[in-house]
């Protein structure tokens, strides 16, 4: 498989876990509400028993094809598909993207650090919900972050960071010059 430039993808395997068999686990509802009103996730998933973003695109409309608008929550799949979803968000540069923060993966040179504006890694791992709404058993299988694109996010992160529980890490913008 290929990115949007043409070069082979390195993936994520799933939000992983001994246990889980599934790359399906929605973001924990503490976390949204940390980072503020979102106007597009196009890639939510049904069932779906909160909002994530104003206007939500499942999978059988293709969000990573469909325009995208606004502000954008993105907490893209797991799995092979997780580098063409980051590829994406690079292109848009407006909105936060929750990962896996695997910093030596390709996806991450291509599509976070030449082009973010902060990254927010957790403190802890995560624990997930399931569609359904229920919280995972146990945590992920790895550490998480929160990829900021454009200013006003990176803005949130840093706002939020305490409350979260983690590190912020400004990587460009108005208050850092990586010149």
């Amino acid at each position: 498989m290929s990115d949007l430039f043409g070069n082979p993808t390195r993936s994520f395997t799933g939000h992983e876990s001994t246990n889980m068999n599934t790359d399906r686990w929605l973001t924990p509802p503490c976390i949204l509400k940390a980072l503020g009103r979102f106007d597009l996730d196009p890639c939510y998933g049904e069932p779906r028993p909160w909002r994530t973003a104003d206007t939500m695109i499942g999978p059988e409309e293709n969000g990573l094809m469909s325009d995208w608008h606004g502000r954008v929550w993105l907490n893209p799949p797991y799995g092979r598909e997780c580098g063409h979803w980051l590829e994406r968000m690079a292109l848009h540069l407006n909105g936060t993207v929750l990962v896996f923060a695997r910093t030596d993966t390709a996806m991450f040179g291509r599509s976070i650090w030449p082009v973010a504006s902060a990254v927010f890694f957790f403190d802890t791992r995560l624990t997930f919900y399931s569609p359904a709404g229920k919280k995972a058993d146990q945590p992920a299988g790895s550490p998480s972050c929160l990829i900021a694109y454009g200013e006003f996010d990176a803005c949130v992160l840093d706002r939020s960071a305490e409350n979260l529980g983690g590190k912020f890490l400004r990587i460009r913008g108005e208050e850092f010059d990586d010149g």
